[in-house]
């Protein structure tokens, strides 16, 4: 029988990982990272910070410059990190990019009360899109509201978007529970008590309503709310895995405010050596045919030992 989780017997996470794993991935150095690098999976160093968020997001800008009237091409993109957004704007703005064409979906959404959590909740990720990026677009080249795709409890709406529209990238950064999106492992419950669900299970969910798992409560309270746990939702709307293998492409960015360095290298190593399970649910884009690790490399840390 797989080990207990340590911060939460009821659900499978990393910490249930193989104890050789866990450790092959904390002696990995910066170039032991890079040399993970195969068909299908690159990963990628920034110096700055500068650059880091510059090249995320370019990413739209060449995803939404593919796109035309008769082949409409958009991004899906994250909340974790947000930097990028005002930079987003900014280019499209300097550059004189008509979006009228272009698409774009939302990753996850909060559920309050069942539904999902409206513009006006101070932790809504469809409001930091907004805010953040496309109320800062200059109309004359701004996104109709048609083509703004934002996960919620009209669920066949939202997958229905995906239908004949190319994704060039799905964007996303990496949380502390290893997860792309509100991708979380699963509960240790029912059939998977003992083992966690096969990897072929798992790529057959779509979006759809999850339980957060209680890493992914603390991280949010931690990075967006002050620590303060009570104002986190316990559910969320995210993207699947089938919708994220419709997209050409899976760019995680990770600057290290995140994610561990540990955590970072050991993703790293499960999608570079195809090592998937899933209570890692990132190690599953590992059968992904086009995924690219980008790294700010001050923020990669080391795995040694640091009393403080």
């Amino acid at each position: 029988m797989r080990a207990i989780s340590k911060v939460a017997p009821g659900w499978w996470d990393y910490t249930t990982l193989d104890r050789e794993i866990l450790d092959d991935a904390a002696r990995l150095s910066p170039e032991d990272m890079l040399a993970l690098s195969r068909p299908g999976f690159t990963v990628k160093f920034y110096d700055t910070l500068e650059e880091f968020y510059l090249s995320e997001a370019l990413e739209y800008i060449n995803a939404w410059r593919q796109s035309t009237d008769s082949q409409p091409a958009g991004i899906c993109g994250p909340i974790g990190p947000t930097e990028q957004l005002p930079l987003v704007a900014r280019l499209v703005n300097e550059l004189g990019l008509s979006l009228h064409n272009s698409h774009f979906w939302g990753m996850d959404e909060w559920v309050v009360n069942g539904k999902a959590a409206g513009i006006d909740f101070p932790l809504s990720f469809q409001r930091a899109d907004m805010e953040l990026c496309f109320n800062r677009i200059t109309p004359e080249y701004s996104m109709p509201k048609s083509n703004l795709h934002f996960p919620s409890e009209q669920l066949d709406e939202f997958i229905s978007s995906w239908d004949g529209i190319r994704c060039v990238v799905m964007q996303g950064g990496q949380g502390e529970v290893k997860h792309w999106a509100f991708n979380d492992p699963p509960k240790r419950e029912g059939e998977y008590i003992n083992e966690p669900p096969p990897p072929s299970e798992f790529r057959k969910l779509g979006t759809r309503v999850v339980d957060l798992h209680p890493i992914t409560l603390i991280q949010n309270a931690r990075t967006s709310g002050g620590g303060v746990v009570q104002n986190v939702p316990t559910q969320a709307l995210t993207v699947g895995p089938l919708e994220t293998w419709k997209a050409e492409k899976v760019s995680i960015w990770q600057a290290g405010s995140h994610d561990s360095p540990f955590g970072m290298r050991l993703t790293t190593l499960m999608i570079g050596k195809q090592i998937m399970d899933t209570s890692v649910p990132m190690s599953l884009l590992g059968d992904h045919p086009n995924v690219q690790f980008n790294f700010y490399r001050g923020g990669l840390g080391t795995c040694s030992v640091e009393m403080h």
